[in-house]
């Protein structure tokens, strides 16, 4: 009886469907190339020699490496299947519209995001090497670093969900909200309750979620019912059953803000595991950060700039009306340098992998990092083999229950490599770590939602708070250090020993690890 009822609930799963007719979409392109080339010998060298140029065209991209090697082995093991999966899942482009529209909103919008020559001043002068990883930020990503915000760190969602209930309740002008996964649940019925008093009360609501992340978790068309509560809903890239190279880029972000003053962002989606409301993979160990003051207005302004994106809105004299000081007139505190900001894959910049390599590559002492998935290319394992060499103290912990069992025996075949070069790697025992932070020298930290795995660094939008001699800094260290008495060290003996056709597995994962 619990077989038919798991069964019949894969079957009404919307997700089913929509994998069932991928496949069939698939398998269909699939068989019409092997019938045109069983047609004629003709056909069949002519898709060998597209194979074989598509081959060298990908080789020539400026691309990672890692993407050009997974591509290249797949169409020259099997040229025809290769070929047709690169043709339908081998860009890691989104749409051409949306690209030309989120480089003229951002155009259209630099006056609105003008870096402060005060507080760029200040910063060079407490320390040159982060004013220029500073600088870097700005330049790619186009939001500006600030004084006058204070931060306050959570060390699991369980902490911070009270303070961002009780943030929603005073919000008086309007609320941004933009999330990858949303479930319905404690935790969103919470929210959406205070959601729907505050519409009733004038305050502007505005939610946007992506449809691939909430597949599985809220029923199709969700916005409609959103929109008639008075929330104004956008989705993110709708996800249609149809085989499409946009399917890869995904609105990874998480974002809360309150009347542009109030700001949240960290690896918390809305849903009862990320509180422990839920049990999944035993404790779930998540950060967040909530600042106040200024540089709320880079979150407030990415959030606007994705609503201009999926509104396709070309309203941007609206920016005027969301500015900080528009509300709040008193002077803000200020503690330290904060600079929120996001990566795209629209630019062909990886900032969040950028912004981690500084870290690494400029530390003096050491560099924590956590993160959920352990899945880099070689860039970023030559910075952290070669810190550790050089007498860096670098620590990375991972979980020790993973959601997703191929993709943590993927993160485990990278551990042999870091462990030789003297980086110590850590499993977190109670559960599932969801966190993504690094912290350096007690003086840099960031915290946000950028993973170390290929979709998070090359294929995701993403975001990420920068922050620099802030309290927070410390409170992301000690966390680090407590949460140290939870875990496992991970040993060489433990990557040598395993067992053969495991690491054979994982050899086989690693080629196409971009693709995963």
């Amino acid at each position: 009886m619990i077989i038919l009822k798991k069964i019949a609930k894969l079957i009404f799963n919307r997700l089913f469907y929509v994998v069932f007719a991928m496949a069939v979409q698939l398998g269909w392109l699939l068989l019409l190339f092997l019938k045109a080339a069983s047609y004629s010998r003709y056909i069949s060298v002519g898709l060998t020699i597209l194979s074989i140029l598509v081959v060298l065209w990908i080789v020539n991209r400026e691309i990672n490496p890692s993407y050009k090697l997974a591509w290249a082995m797949l169409i020259l093991s099997l040229p025809i299947f290769g070929l047709v999966l690169y043709l339908v899942f081998g860009q890691s482009r989104i749409a051409r519209t949306m690209q030309m529209q989120f480089n003229e909103m951002l155009v259209q919008t630099s006056d609105y995001l003008k870096d402060d020559s005060d507080t760029r001043e200040k910063l060079e002068a407490a320390d040159r090497s982060a004013c220029i990883q500073s600088d870097y930020i700005f330049r790619s990503s186009g939001y500006p670093v600030h004084e006058n915000t204070t931060a306050e760190y959570f060390q699991v969602g369980d902490d911070m969900f009270p303070v961002l209930i009780k943030e929603l309740n005073q919000a008086k002008h309007y609320i941004f909200i933009e999330y990858f996964i949303i479930h319905d649940g404690v935790m969103w019925r919470t929210i959406l309750d205070i959601l729907e008093k505050k519409v009733k009360e004038g305050v502007d609501v505005r939610l946007i979620y992506d449809d691939m992340g909430c597949l599985t978790t809220l029923p199709h068309k969700y916005y409609l019912q959103l929109r008639e509560k008075g929330i104004k809903c956008e989705v993110f890239n709708t996800f249609r059953p149809i085989l499409n190279i946009v399917l890869n880029n995904r609105d990874h972000r998480k974002f809360c803000i309150i009347d542009g003053y109030v700001g949240f962002t960290g690896g918390i989606n809305l849903a009862d595991e990320y509180i422990n409301q839920k049990e999944r993979f035993g404790h779930w160990k998540d950060t967040a950060v909530m600042l106040k003051g200024e540089a709320v207005w880079n979150m407030t302004a990415m959030f606007l700039h994705m609503w201009k994106v999926v509104t396709r809105s070309r309203d941007y004299a609206e920016f005027d009306h969301y500015l900080p000081h528009t509300w709040h007139k008193d002077q803000f505190e200020s503690d330290g340098f904060v600079q929120p900001f996001c990566d795209t894959p629209l630019d062909g910049e990886t900032v969040g992998e950028n912004v981690y390599l500084n870290i690494i590559n400029r530390a003096k002492h050491y560099v924590y990092i956590c993160t959920p998935y352990l899945i880099i290319d070689n860039e970023m394992m030559t910075a952290l083999c070669l810190a550790a060499k050089s007498g860096i103290d670098v620590r990375i912990m991972t979980p020790g229950i993973p959601d997703k069992k191929m993709v943590f025996l993927l993160t485990q075949s990278y551990y042999k490599q870091l462990l030789e070069a003297g980086v110590k790697i850590y499993e977190y025992q109670p559960g599932f770590l969801h966190a993504k932070s690094f912290v350096c020298d007690d003086e840099l930290g960031v915290v946000g939602t950028i993973n170390l795995d290929y979709r998070s660094l090359y294929l995701h939008f993403e975001d990420g708070v920068w922050i620099c001699r802030n309290k927070v800094v410390m409170d992301i260290k000690e966390d680090f250090v407590e949460t140290l008495h939870y875990c496992s060290p991970v040993t060489l003996e433990f990557c040598k020993n395993r067992n053969i056709f495991v690491r054979i597995m994982q050899n086989i994962l690693r080629l196409f690890a971009p693709m995963l």
